[in-house]
């Protein structure tokens, strides 16, 4: 026996919670889920390009999962030592002093801020906002989703001038409700996604605030580390009180962690709806062309930073041929199709479906079959769906590489689609670098859980956190180098004409 964590992973698409324990044995700790728990998340799209969730549905789906992880785990709520919270980062919400929600929350895949940060852009602040929080101006983030808020909802602003409001990202409303409103808190990593936050002084930014609709500071949470007592838990049905709530960090960033990759030059590739990767740039944010220069997390006073890339469809393109083409069943039966050939026949597949993300940004983008024959099968095109996603995410580590200005020693992967052995493989041969499998993939939730026990000390420090993570499988080239600068030539090709 060892001891219990309670890990939040509040998504967009539902809530997942890992009971996890951390057993002592003569190779370090062990990291094994004992219980899960899951519920989906309504979406709600009042008007195309709106997307919003309902705070009370994210706080109901979250006690659900709790409680069904607890069960299945059968721990005790009074056997759980430390709570860890990641999340979906930049969905924005408010709410009263009393916890009542006075909007639904805008979701970070949202667009109706478009107009605002064009008016941002042309008035010369892309620099300084560049400068000063890492990122681009962009609707993805929460600051314009606030300044929204409090001109288009009749009195929110007088009542955030008033000082009777709050604003969080989704970590904060769990905080808030975990502890019945006593705290209003959220972690380094997920402030630095609001654009309202300056990464270099570590503090919310009053300039920034004013240009993206007069924010009140009164509206803003306490910035913690990620690794500390954020609180405990109060008044609830599913776990006693008193129980500390001590690991806080946005999902990707939540996702490095439980990869261990804790040295700088290490890196992770989550493969799920998209693929995000981020590379860990030490204590100093580095300056990016073509990617975002984040916070990865704070950890007694200390800031690592990291670099960040997204690729908008990564099992989505999957998705896309069992729903759209039929040509599956289930997702999984993807890779038992693209075996059946020795390659692709030279098609390349561009999932552009929602344009393409870094480093091309090109919004405008669509997607392409390219190099079809006769000769071409339903085979042949599920192979080239996986090696999209793989030939994507080689764009990505490849403008990471020219940015940072060093390569991966190697590339720890995780997310559902990184269970496919085929498209790992790919991946491999095309970075030329290991491609590292580890035995627990669920490592957003189980980033959550060790900052929760780093924070709560159960763990003494990131060393044991190190000596935890398991490797299930590496993957290494086997393809020939020329093969691969053929194939790259053909995507590059592909992808000018998306």
């Amino acid at each position: 026996m060892g001891e219990h964590i309670l890990a939040i992973d509040q998504g967009t698409t539902g809530s997942t919670c890992l009971v996890i324990e951390l057993a002592t044995g003569r190779a370090g700790r062990r990291v094994k889920v004992l219980g899960r728990g899951y519920r989906e998340l309504e979406q709600h799209f009042p008007q195309p390009g709106w997307v919003e969730h309902d705070l009370n549905e994210i706080w109901a789906a979250t006690e659900f999962a709790m409680g069904q992880a607890l069960r299945a785990s059968k721990v005790r709520g009074s056997k759980i030592d430390a709570i860890g919270i990641t999340n979906q980062r930049e969905t924005t919400g408010i709410w009263d002093l009393r916890g009542r929600p006075v909007h639904r929350a805008i979701v970070w895949q949202d667009r109706r801020t478009a107009d605002r940060c064009t008016a941002v852009r042309a008035a010369g602040h892309g620099p300084l906002f560049r400068a000063r929080t890492g990122l681009v101006i962009d609707p993805y983030f929460s600051g314009t989703k606030v300044g929204w808020l409090l001109d288009q909802v009749p009195g929110l602003r007088q009542k955030a001038e008033a000082g009777n409001l709050r604003f969080g990202t989704i970590d904060t409303w769990l905080l808030w409700k975990l502890t019945t409103g006593v705290q209003h808190k959220t972690d380094a990593s997920n402030a630095s996604r609001t654009l309202l936050y300056d990464i270099k002084r570590g503090q919310w930014d009053a300039q920034l605030c004013d240009l993206l609709g007069r924010i009140p500071a009164s509206l803003l949470p306490e910035v913690c580390g990620s690794a500390e007592i954020f609180g405990h838990t109060k008044g609830l049905e599913v776990l006693p009180d008193g129980i500390p709530v001590a690991g806080i960090a946005g999902d990707q960033q939540s996702a490095l962690f439980g990869q261990a990759c804790l040295s700088e030059g290490m890196g992770k590739c989550t493969y799920g709806t998209g693929a995000f990767a981020l590379v860990n740039t030490g204590i100093e944010p580095v300056a990016t062309e073509h990617l975002l220069a984040t916070i990865a997390w704070r950890i007694n006073g200390l800031t690592t930073y990291a670099l960040e890339g997204s690729v908008f469809i990564a099992g989505a393109a999957v998705q896309w041929l069992r729903d759209g083409l039929k040509l599956i069943k289930k997702a999984p039966e993807i890779e038992k199709l693209a075996r059946s050939v020795p390659d692709s026949g030279e098609v390349v597949v561009v999932p552009a479906f929602t344009g393409l993300g870094a480093p091309h940004w090109r919004p405008e983008a669509r997607g392409i079959i390219a190099g079809i024959t006769r000769g071409t099968t339903a085979a042949h095109l599920a192979r080239a769906t996986l090696e999209g996603i793989a030939f994507q995410v080689f764009d990505l580590f490849a403008a990471m590489t020219k940015d940072y200005g060093r390569p991966l020693a190697s590339l720890r992967v995780d997310g559902g689609a990184c269970a496919n052995d085929l498209l790992m493989q790919f991946q491999a041969d095309l970075l030329g670098i290991d491609v590292l499998r580890p035995e627990v993939i669920e490592t957003t939730a189980l980033g959550a859980g060790f900052l929760a026990g780093l924070g709560a000390g159960i763990f003494a420090d990131t060393a044991e956190i190190e000596r935890a993570w398991k490797l299930d499988r590496a993957f290494q080239r086997k393809m020939a180098p020329a093969k691969v600068d053929e194939a790259l030539t053909r995507w590059h090709a592909a992808v000018q004409k998306a």
